[in-house]
This record gives C-alpha cells, sequence and structure tokens, in this order.
C-alpha cells in the first residue's frame, strides 16, 4: 500500500478514479481494530491500487477524505473510491478479505 502524504496526492488521485478505481484505507496506529484489519489488507489479493491515510500523521489528509467523500471519518475505514466518489466503505471489523473481494466484484 502507498502511504497518502498529501493533500494534492490525494486530489490527483480522485480525478485518476474517473479511469481507475482504488481502494483506500484509514487507519489509526493506536486501535487494535486498525491492526487487524491492517493484516486483512496487506494480504488482500487484489487488481486494484490501494493507498493508505496514517489518521494521526496525515490528519489534512483524512480530513479531506471526509471532506470530498461526505463520508464520516472513522478508524480503520476502507473505501472503493471509483468515479471520484466513495461507492462502498466498511469500517472496523467489517474489514476483512472476503468482504472486500465481494465489494470490489459488486461495485468495479
Amino acid at each position: 500500500m502507498n502511504r497518502l502524504k498529501s493533500i494534492e496526492e490525494w486530489q490527483t488521485l480522485l480525478e485518476r478514479s474517473e479511469e481507475q478505481p482504488f481502494l483506500l484505507f484509514k487507519l489509526s496506529v493506536t486501535s487494535l481494530s486498525s491492526v487487524t484489519a491492517k493484516k486483512e489488507m496487506e494480504s488482500l489479493v487484489t487488481d486494484l491500487p490501494r493507498y493508505v491515510v496514517i489518521s494521526q500523521f496525515d490528519k489534512k489528509v483524512s480530513n479531506a477524505v471526509e471532506s470530498d467523500t461526505g463520508v464520516k471519518h472513522e478508524t480503520p475505514q476502507l473505501f472503493i473510491i471509483k468515479n471520484k466518489k466513495a461507492i462502498w466503505q466498511a469500517t472496523r471489523y467489517q474489514i476483512k478479505q472476503s468482504v472486500v473481494l465481494e465489494a470490489i466484484e459488486k461495485y468495479v
């Protein structure tokens, strides 16, 4: 997973999502559920590009994601971003490989 550290990187990805959907994973370094979700994400096999925002270190990016998607901030949180929109999202212990793969199959 590539880490997003700037609003500019986020805006570029959001624009590109019209051609290439992607997964965006937001996590907290102090949350047990984030650790569990991160393990699920690291072992996920998909062709979709994956990006991560660490909420404590990249607060401005995390806030921009919330603002641009209209989805309230939580951690951990996973989005499928397509056509500049969050077309699917999951939080906490909902972030499991099987659930994510079903969502990719259904929405992408």
